[in-house]
């Protein structure tokens, strides 16, 4: 019998003081459990801004997929469409 399937995620946080500070992200860890890691501050790129909430998370079945996603969204075009979606 086959395991829980294993995905990998790329999730999207914003502070929960003004909502203007995003970051983008991707894990192998569902996004509840990496918000810990960031709200903890761990993370040095997001200690500065905590806490976060999550906005938004995608699961996809593969790393090279998440990370393709990822990187997507940390350009121009991929900040531009979050914001309108996320």
């Amino acid at each position: 019998m086959a395991g829980e399937p294993h995905y990998f995620y790329v999730y999207f946080l914003a502070d929960v003081a003004t909502g203007e500070h995003r970051y983008v992200g991707q894990s192998s860890l569902k996004p509840a459990e990496r918000l810990k890691w960031h709200n903890s501050g761990s993370v040095p790129h997001t200690a500065k801004y905590r806490p976060w909430k999550i906005t938004a998370a995608i699961a996809v079945d593969s790393e090279s997929k998440a990370l393709e996603l990822e990187h997507y969204f940390k350009s121009h075009s991929g900040r531009v469409f979050a914001a309108k979606h996320f």
